[in-house]
């Protein structure tokens, strides 16, 4: 019986499982239990579960541990920009363009001619200040000639007043004699009127002479309050007329606009015969060896910002094969928001919390900015290096013993000092050939006012003047 049963047919089932082979029986049914069939997993797939968590977890522990021993003493941020000085070139005095000397992309040195302006109208009006001053120091000379004049009148007054009382001393006399012989009838009452009639005019002499005194008195103290405690050069009279010339010279001097700072040409919008006012904006000069970077750092980010921590810095222009050094130089008083020409107004009721930025100024290395040019606005990288924490985040006030900023040194007062000295001197009479020297010292030197003058002192030198700077080659 028990070999009928295994040599039994085959149930039509058997076949499919035969069929199926080894790979189907863990799907295999437990007989009689009535549970549904156990999915066990490969166990090549449970292998590859855990060697990715395994993966995963070993990235984030070195992440973290190149957080914890690197990444978080650094702060970087791609919203960087160049920045500098923008130096307006702008005119003191109005006229009508004559010249110009640069255009944009242009590099000028500090003091170069820029922009030249019609002299005419300036140089009239220098001329009549220059007469105006020889003809005040020719009447303050005058005024202390003056003095010694008076002083001699008062002198000769005083003499007739000394002779009148002279002469009312000897009527009185005559007049006292004759009083007493009237009564023995030695003179006649006509006699001894008479004699009181010259002592009455010799009395009137007298204090007419006197009056003539204080009168020559008081015109000399009048001239003497004029002319003490000063001299000709130094009278208020000349220095006013000196300043008048000075004044004069300085709009001649002014129709040339040189270069405040050495740096390239940007922004020109100034045309030959174009007829300006003071303060008319025409180009623009940028230093491009005083930039800067300004790098909008969040607000998150500049908990551990100090001044004086060094910044790696890479700008789009160059790529990452050019790194320039830098140094945080200061923290922005406020937020880009703060300041900009509309700020936000976050007392409304539709309010949304929106990240703010601060700028922080970073200084560049002059050398890797001589080798490396930048121009402002470029986009750069900055990362700051914040393992040092010893300096201030806000820099202290101090007292700047020069300018951070000049501009070229003007020496037109100069050249219209000498200019007033040499008028003084001509007008006094005194030699004038050491100022003459100087003035020629200057045009020797090239000095940008004494030529101005001289050349412009004739027609023919301003003819001069006009030819040669529309000859030139840069002149536009």
């Amino acid at each position: 019986m028990a070999n009928d049963r295994n040599d039994s047919p085959a149930t039509p089932a058997q076949p499919a499982a035969q069929a199926a082979g080894p790979a189907a029986a863990p799907r295999a049914t437990p007989v009689g239990t009535g549970q549904p069939p156990v999915h066990r997993p490969p166990f090549g797939r449970a292998k590859a579960l855990i060697a990715v968590a395994v993966a995963v977890i070993a990235g984030g522990a070195a992440w973290g541990a190149h957080w914890y021993s690197h990444a978080r003493w650094f702060v970087e941020t791609d919203n960087a920009y160049v920045a500098g000085n923008v130096v307006q070139v702008t005119p003191q005095v109005g006229g009508t363009v004559t010249a110009i000397f640069a255009d944009d992309t242009d590099v000028v040195a500090a003091g170069a001619p820029l922009v030249k302006l019609d002299p005419a109208d300036a140089q009239v009006a220098l001329d009549q200040a220059e007469a105006q001053l020889g003809q005040t120091v020719r009447e303050v000379r005058t005024l202390f000639a003056n003095d010694a004049s008076f002083a001699a009148n008062v002198k000769l007054r005083e003499a007739d007043a000394q002779r009148v009382r002279a002469d009312l001393a000897k009527a009185e006399d005559d007049l006292k004699r004759r009083s007493g012989l009237t009564a023995t009838g030695a003179v006649s009452g006509e006699e001894l009127e008479h004699a009181r009639t010259a002592v009455a005019n010799a009395k009137s002499q007298l204090a007419a002479a006197e009056a003539a005194v204080t009168a020559a008195r008081e015109q000399l103290s009048a001239n003497q309050a004029l002319t003490r405690g000063t001299t000709a050069e130094d009278h208020p009279n000349v220095q006013r007329a000196a300043a008048r010339v000075r004044e004069a010279w300085l709009a001649v001097h002014r129709g040339e606009l040189v270069a405040p700072v050495g740096g390239q040409v940007a922004k020109r919008n100034v045309q030959v015969g174009q007829r300006i006012a003071a303060g008319t904006p025409l180009m623009a000069v940028v230093p491009l060896d005083q930039l800067w970077v300004d790098a909008n750092f969040k607000e998150v980010q500049l908990t551990s910002l100090r001044i004086g921590q060094p910044v790696k810095l890479v700008a789009d222009l160059y790529g990452d094969k050019v790194e320039y050094d830098g140094k945080v130089a200061g923290l922005g008083a406020g937020t880009g928001a703060a300041f900009s020409l509309l700020p936000a107004q976050n007392a409304t009721g539709n309010w949304i919390k929106v990240v703010q930025r601060v700028p922080v100024r970073v200084v560049l290395d002059a050398k890797q900015l001589a080798e490396h040019p930048l121009r402002i606005g470029l986009s750069m990288v900055a990362t700051v290096d914040v393992h040092d924490q010893s300096g201030p985040s806000i820099a202290s006030a101090t007292k700047a013993d020069k300018p951070a900023f000049a501009s070229a040194p003007d020496e037109s007062s100069a050249e219209a000092d000498r200019l007033v000295a040499e008028i003084v001197a001509r007008n006094l009479g005194k030699p004038v050939s050491s100022v003459a020297a100087g003035r020629s010292a200057g045009m020797a030197a090239g000095k940008p006012a004494a030529l101005l003058h001289d050349a412009m002192a004739t027609g023919a030198g301003r003819a001069r003047l006009i030819t040669t700077a529309a000859a030139l080659p840069a002149a536009y």
